[in-house]
């Protein structure tokens, strides 16, 4: 369930102008920046965007760009963008830094639905004149390849229906694998890279009640190796996303250092969808609510924008 706030009676010919005389002058005032973009839905942002440049012919997010700096110039473009162009920056991101951050592509790939992926990849190819897979294979090597490559590569059947027995065929084959400590094995990523993440979760529960445990601890054998860690986290993903990006929430904002950019794209990307319960697993989780993490470790505007899309006024 969304968590955002959102203005009904809104008109994006009056919000356009509004936005740019909070940009004219000497200073930018924030405070209307906020009122405005926290309180709008995709489909209005929208309308504002394509309203800000039929007046004044300027590209709305590159205005916001040469205004703002820091976290909170960060987080009003990002959520000022279109969904899938924001994934796919977010995940070009990801490709450029000098340590790949496999964790992100992962996260994008396996908690979206695949037409809102198949539009990412779209998106991706547009603005960067690459395909992902391309762009993927070109940074990794050897097993990681292998697993990124077709996670990125799926198109998974989205519905609710499952076959049981093939849960049960799958699970076992998981399991042999795993006895014998043969994590590279192509059956691995063959069930993981092909099957619907509704199969996929019966067989999880399958590997579970056959074998009294996660199938994720049996991928425990060396938790510094990155493909090991990359298999996890792609069952976690596909096997429950929001108590993933909670404790991707807990990581980001015990670490904001490190971890700021995770913060951002979490909350921007999930107050649409579902951030309401990814804040009461977080809560569960922590003890604490979302909203008080976010005020105590944030701060200013950056603050403000992200309390506000949390469904704070």
């Amino acid at each position: 369930m969304t968590t955002l706030i959102v203005a009904n009676d809104s008109s994006s010919t009056e919000d356009a102008e509004n936005i740019k005389k909070a940009c004219k002058g000497l200073g930018t005032d924030e405070t209307v920046l906020i009122s405005i973009l926290a309180h709008r839905n995709v489909a209005q942002r929208k309308l504002v965007r394509l309203a800000y440049e039929d007046i004044f012919q300027e590209n709305l997010i590159q205005q916001l760009r040469s205004e703002l700096s820091g976290s909170f110039e960060r987080a009003i473009c990002n959520w000022t963008m279109d969904p899938a162009e924001r994934d796919a920056a977010f995940i070009n991101e990801a490709l450029k830094k000098e340590t790949l951050d496999y964790k992100v592509i992962i996260e994008i790939a396996c908690s979206r639905t695949s037409e809102e992926f198949h539009a990412v990849k779209l998106s991706y190819q547009l603005l960067y004149k690459h395909c992902l897979e391309e762009d993927v294979a070109s940074k990794t090597i050897g097993n990681i390849r292998r697993l990124l490559v077709a996670v990125v590569s799926t198109y998974r059947y989205d519905g609710d229906e499952f076959d049981e027995s093939l849960a049960h065929l799958e699970a076992d084959i998981l399991h042999q694998v795993i006895e014998k400590k043969a994590f590279n094995d192509d059956e691995i990523i063959r069930i993981l890279c092909t099957r619907s993440k509704k199969q996929l979760c019966a067989t999880f529960s399958t590997f579970r009640n056959m074998y009294g445990t996660a199938i994720t601890k049996g991928l425990l054998a060396d938790s510094i190796n990155e493909y090991m860690t990359a298999l996890r986290t792609t069952i976690r993903c596909i096997k429950n996303p929001r108590r993933y990006l909670a404790k991707v929430l807990c990581h980001a904002l015990n670490d904001l250092v490190a971890e700021e950019h995770a913060l951002n794209r979490v909350i921007i990307s999930r107050a649409e969808e579902d951030l309401k319960e990814i804040s009461e697993l977080y809560f569960r989780r922590n003890g604490i609510t979302l909203d008080n993490s976010v005020a105590k470790k944030t701060s200013g505007n950056y603050k403000t924008f992200l309390l506000a899309l949390l469904g704070n006024k």
